[in-house]
């Protein structure tokens, strides 16, 4: 487990970490579960509630809200984004700012040895699938079936991949 003695990372009483975890410098960590060999690098906010798997890597100014669960093996690239609610508002119908009660968070799942390209963005509620890729840039919109490489925005299907390694 990575020890905080530096005042550039926060990392909450209530997060997770399993053994061997590397965490660079301002990182934003709370509510969250991170486990075994798993690297999560500079600037980097992971919410609570979210799942990071063993021996992922988690690359710098990443955003990975609540309701986010990656499983083991996955890579995320620089400047990724998980959106985690539908329809997003900063008031409620009184016009007050909105709490926790006046929204749905809904999850998004990351199959084990996916890999997620930087600057890709997720929308909420959907699946990647194992072994996926996703590239640089993308906007995922949908699930996308495990071996499989999609690319654009939105993103779609580019090709299947044929050798599955591991």
């Amino acid at each position: 487990m990575n020890e905080n003695p530096s005042k550039t990372r926060k990392i909450a009483p209530d997060v997770k970490l399993g053994r061997d975890v590397k965490i660079y410098d301002f990182v934003n960590l709370y509510g969250c579960e991170i486990s075994d060999n798993t690297k999560i690098g500079t600037f980097v906010e992971i919410q609570k509630g979210s799942k990071i798997g063993e021996n992922c890597k988690i690359s710098s100014h990443t955003f990975i809200c609540e309701g986010v669960t990656i499983e083991d093996d996955v890579f995320v690239g620089h400047n990724v984004t998980f959106i985690n609610d539908l329809l997003p508002r900063a008031t409620a119908g009184d016009g007050k700012l909105q709490t926790e009660d006046d929204w749905t968070c809904i999850p998004t799942f990351v199959k084990k040895g996916a890999s997620i390209g930087s600057s890709a963005t997720l929308l909420c509620g959907i699946t990647v699938g194992e072994n996926a890729i996703i590239g640089a840039g993308s906007v995922v919109t949908r699930d996308v079936p495990a071996n499989t490489v999609v690319a654009g925005n939105p993103a779609r299907k580019l090709r299947r991949i044929n050798e599955v390694k591991g």
